[in-house]
């Protein structure tokens, strides 16, 4: 790995002259940077693709330093190619104005969605399961896709425990909960978050993807109640289940955590209509005081949860700091990788990526929608979903303004293909191996990881091909 890193960083630091390497005043020149820049970035989602399918032991003992050698693979060239100063900025301006909001959401969302515990059981008859989705999926809008899994998946477990058939419950959980519901806010799925710190607002996302939302996730929905009540009737005729969680009354515990779910939603909108102006100014890079007041609050809610949760709802959720603390690690550095791939992209094509460029814009320069959504989403099902998001809107021009307006379509394409194909694979969304390993620790046999790609292949690809036509042509 030494070894590695010495070439890379040698090859990368001579891709300009001295001189000519100067950063330019607003950022990095992207025009003037080699394909290798992406390097670091591909490497990184490669590895968090690949390791802990590959590698696990590894990968579970060593991931912080896996993450930490690829950012270095970015901060050590960009130092050498254009200075201290100019490298400085680039960085901070992605870890402070990005990486930071996004892991403080992520965090609230997490520490107070853990302090919700849905006790008891219901039977898992295909009406009872139908609506145990449904309300997984509206929740994920707005606690989150990882805050909703965490609070629906345990309740729709044990609905299901004495199922013979209860495989497909847990799969089609990833597919609407974990992924498609949480496509209607930013609190939903973090690329629609890194849309809202680019400039999207708020309800931007929630009137532009209701369509579409509702004819994917309709459709997905209606797909699992004829699935789930075939399978329910063959179980009819064969021996009983033992079910090891008899039916009880369905409580929602931890209810003093919901103002504070609210708490969080109202600071969001806050830092979208307050703009007192100035902030705080670290190396170059401002944070602005609505920024920084929104994290504050955000921050001061999750201890809140903490302290007035109770710990044995936690417990009863399977919650412990090992999850945020894996997606803190992982993306400090997605976000320093991306920061060179950024400046390519807003070279547009006049970069290193104008192929790229070129295959999603039509002859007539306009982007082309169909090619934005299923680009968006395959690189989503294999990668992360929120770094992908964030290369197809540079992609796109990166300007909120006309992302929101002229070029609507096109950001709806991108959003759509980041959140519901981010269900295609268990590595396209945090929330998918999560629950899979929830899963298989209360006994389901659930599908390997190719397995899982042919449900998703019969399933989502043929609505998602569906949805192209009647959205995107």
């Amino acid at each position: 790995m030494r070894l590695a890193a010495v070439a890379a960083v040698m090859a990368l630091a001579g891709l300009a002259a001295p001189q000519a390497l100067a950063a330019e005043a607003h950022g990095l020149p992207g025009s003037e940077m080699s394909l290798l820049w992406a390097i670091p970035f591909a490497g990184i989602l490669l590895c968090i693709a690949g390791g802990p399918l590959f590698f696990p032991h590894a990968w579970e003992h060593h991931y912080g330093k896996i993450a930490a050698f690829w950012a270095a693979l970015v901060i050590v060239p960009l130092v050498l190619a254009y200075g201290l100063p100019a490298a400085t900025e680039a960085v901070l301006h992605a870890m402070l104005l990005e990486y930071m909001s996004f892991i403080i959401l992520l965090f609230g969302l997490f520490t107070i969605a853990g302090g919700i515990l849905v006790s008891g059981n219901l039977c898992g008859t295909p009406l009872v399961n139908s609506a145990l989705l449904l309300i997984g999926a509206l929740m994920a809008s707005v606690v989150g896709t990882t805050g909703a899994s965490m609070i629906m998946i345990r309740p729709v477990l044990r609905a299901n425990d004495d199922r013979r058939h209860n495989v497909h419950v847990v799969v089609f959980f990833i597919f609407l909960v974990s992924n498609i519901g949480g496509s209607l806010t930013p609190l939903g799925d973090p690329p629609l978050f890194l849309g809202f710190l680019r400039g999207v607002d708020f309800f931007w996302t929630t009137t532009h993807l209701l369509p579409e939302t509702l004819f994917v996730g309709g459709l997905v929905l209606g797909l699992f109640f004829v699935l789930d009540s075939v399978l329910y009737r063959r179980e009819g005729g064969l021996p009983k289940i033992v079910d090891p969680t008899p039916d009880s009354r369905v409580r929602l515990r931890g209810l003093v955590n919901l103002p504070l779910l609210a708490g969080v939603i109202a600071a969001i909108l806050m830092s979208g209509m307050w703009k007192p102006g100035g902030g705080i100014t670290i190396a170059g890079v401002t944070v602005e005081w609505q920024n920084l007041a929104r994290d504050v609050i955000i921050l001061a809610l999750a201890f809140v949860s903490l302290a007035v949760s109770s710990k044995e709802y936690r417990a009863a959720n399977g919650f412990n700091w090992g999850p945020i603390l894996e997606v803190a690690k992982l993306f400090a550095a997605i976000f320093i990788c991306i920061v060179p791939v950024i400046a390519i992209l807003r070279a547009g094509l006049g970069g290193a990526f104008a192929p790229l460029v070129a295959l999603v814009t039509g002859a007539d320069g306009a982007p082309n929608d169909l090619a934005y959504f299923w680009l968006t989403g395959a690189l989503s099902s294999f990668l992360d979903n929120a770094p992908t998001y964030l290369v197809f809107f540079e992609m796109a021009g990166g300007d909120p303004q006309a992302l929101m307006t002229t070029l609507s379509s096109t950001l709806i394409a991108i959003s759509a293909g980041a959140v519901f194909m981010g269900a295609n694979t268990y590595i396209g969304n945090a929330p998918n191996f999560m629950v899979y390993a929830i899963a298989r620790g209360a006994g389901v046999a659930m599908p390997s990881f190719f397995g899982y790609m042919l449900w998703s292949g019969a399933v989502l690809v043929p609505v998602f091909a569906l949805a192209s036509l009647v959205f995107f042509l």
